[in-house]
């Protein structure tokens, strides 16, 4: 069983004092946004999306009906930026179908030409920083039975998993090497697996200076069960939501980046059609994992990559630019793990490595770790096992090639195995012609 401990106090991290929840938004300085902003995106709204109830457009904007956006509304109305088209008696005003303007349409093109954003409003960045810091995920706990049990499907050896374990419990940078083939993606995985176990809370938007910055993300982050009914739910039900709509409940993220990654991917990433900004990787990892997947095959330099995360890595804190110059800091609550298939001496040079806390190498397969590997593998996927199969394998193209052992090799050829006595009509089995065929089908000399 895993479980959270408090991490050491500090600017960056303090202690969360209990849950985290996003308080109910009451009034419009609930919000902590500007009156007229908020009028200005229900106009972009409107100006997209055309004409709408009161509750279709609380769920558009993220914001409860009753006492916030019902005010916004009626501002709006008596500047005749928007009308009421349609509104049935006793159902109240929430279901009444308002359309923009002329008056507002001229204002929200005005709005559009400083920033088409028009989602959930935002919040400002010190509730973001604030939730952050209350979330921390402080340092996961795990035992050598929890590590065992999420690494169950992987075949490694008592160093390895001895080694894990603290590196894990350590909460700090996590930097995997070793040949390619031998699981350091699906360790990193399944590290992953224990912490989206939890849960916690982020903003759809920020709002710092005037600027937006999206951050929720449904490519990478995944919404908690209980979460999926209010995110899809009707404007109704929206304004209805006990908590500040304007988050949503997510499994703490684990986000993959592998060669894609650049130096300007690290920072806010500005839209200059739609003049609103997007985070970055580390800020939508925030409170989770950033896997850096193939580290030192990114377009960025690894010296420049460390470089540029020397104190967040260290502080705990990021810090983040604007266009308009205005620089701000943010929470860097994230394990990050390393995970590269080339020798360390290769990448950065010794006081580099000297930042990355834990260096664990994952080699290649002994010989009785390899024949456990593919017992595994043979079961799982219908390959009649035999160990004088693999015995033969092994002499003939492993021992005599000078081959060395991969732990994704035995999934590989019993996939071999399988397409080969599929097209032959054969039962697939480790006989020595079904292996003649999958090795010469597998391996290519370089």
């Amino acid at each position: 069983m895993t479980k959270m401990t408090r991490p050491p106090t500090s600017a960056a991290t303090p202690v969360a004092t209990g849950p985290f929840v996003p308080p109910p938004i009451n009034t419009i300085e609930d919000t902590g946004l500007n009156p007229l902003w908020l009028q200005d995106l229900a106009l972009k709204i409107f100006y997209f999306q055309g004409y709408m109830s009161g509750f279709k457009l609380a769920e558009e904007i993220a914001l409860p009906f009753t006492g916030v956006l019902s005010l916004i509304l009626d501002a709006l109305k008596r500047e005749k930026l928007i009308e009421v088209r349609s509104s049935q008696a006793g159902v109240g005003e929430g279901a009444y179908i308002y359309a923009i303007t002329g008056a507002g349409i001229a204002r929200a093109r005005e709005a559009i030409e400083r920033s088409q954003y028009a989602g959930p409003a935002p919040v400002p960045l010190e509730m973001y920083n604030d939730a952050i810091r209350r979330q921390s995920r402080g340092r996961l706990q795990v035992t050598n039975r929890v590590m065992r049990q999420v690494l169950s499907h992987v075949v490694l050896s008592e160093d390895t998993y001895q080694r894990l374990g603290p590196a894990v419990n350590s909460g700090m940078s996590i930097f995997l090497y070793g040949p390619p083939g031998n699981g350091k993606t699906t360790i990193a995985r399944a590290i992953g697996n224990l912490i989206q176990a939890q849960k916690m809370y982020i903003p759809y938007a920020i709002y710092v200076d005037g600027q937006v910055i999206t951050l929720y993300d449904s490519v990478n982050h995944q919404l908690a069960g209980e979460e999926d009914a209010s995110v899809q739910a009707t404007g109704g039900m929206r304004s209805t939501v006990r908590r500040d709509p304007r988050w949503v409940q997510i499994r703490r993220p684990f986000i993959v980046t592998g060669g894609e990654l650049t130096m300007a991917g690290l920072d806010l990433v500005f839209d200059d059609t739609l003049k609103y900004y997007e985070a970055p990787f580390q800020i939508k990892a925030n409170g989770g994992i950033l896997l850096i997947d193939d580290f030192g095959r990114q377009q960025v330099r690894p010296r420049d990559l460390l470089n540029r995360w020397i104190v967040p890595l260290e502080n705990r804190i990021d810090y983040m630019s604007l266009h308009t110059g205005r620089k701000f800091e943010v929470p860097f609550d994230v394990l990050v793990i390393f995970s590269t298939n080339l020798p360390p001496k290769e990448l950065v040079d010794e006081a580099f490595l000297r930042r990355l806390r834990h260096k664990i190498e994952i080699t290649d397969p002994t010989y009785e770790e390899y024949r456990e590997i593919f017992k595994r593998v043979a079961a799982q996927k219908g390959v009649a096992y035999n160990d004088q199969g693999l015995a033969y394998l092994l002499q003939e193209y492993y021992i005599k090639a000078n081959r060395k052992l991969r732990a994704s090799h035995p999934r590989d050829l019993c996939d071999q195995i399988l397409d080969i006595s599929r097209y032959l009509g054969m039962e697939p089995e480790m006989t020595k012609e079904l292996i003649d065929r999958a090795v010469k089908s597998y391996f290519v000399e370089l």
